[in-house]
């Protein structure tokens, strides 16, 4: 069974400077599938925003040729739907942003690296209530 754990890493600190929340254990997000934006050097999508879908992010994520949607049981993915929340690759929140369609985001889940892609400003703009 996966535990969702708050990370204790120092590295895994969230935009806001704190300790990096869990995002979601249902789905089961993240790169490394613990429920947590937490990234590696592996992570070459930077999978690190946690954010809630919405209708309109799924199909503009569909429309860029990534299908959130449809369920993946090779790859242990059920598929979303709007209200799931998700670790996003920076660069396709900002995308989203820029597209007028960004999803909210949880701040405290969402890691610190996406600062290198959007700035906190957007992110608070964005943000989900506390």
């Amino acid at each position: 069974m996966i535990q969702i754990k708050t990370s204790t890493d120092a590295a895994d600190r969230n935009v806001l400077g704190g300790v990096l929340a869990p995002c979601s254990l249902s789905p089961c997000t993240g790169y490394f599938r613990d429920g947590s934006c937490r990234t590696g050097p592996d992570d070459v999508g930077r999978h690190v925003v946690c954010a809630e879908m919405t209708a309109e992010f799924l199909a503009f994520s569909r429309s860029r040729g990534n299908d959130l949607v449809t369920p993946r049981p090779e790859w242990s993915f059920p598929g979303l739907r709007p209200g799931d929340r998700w670790c996003l690759c920076a660069l396709r929140w900002r995308e989203a942003l820029e597209s007028g369609c960004p999803p909210r985001v949880v701040l405290e889940a969402t890691h610190r690296k996406a600062l290198e892609v959007v700035s906190l400003e957007d992110l608070k703009a964005h943000a989900l209530p506390g």
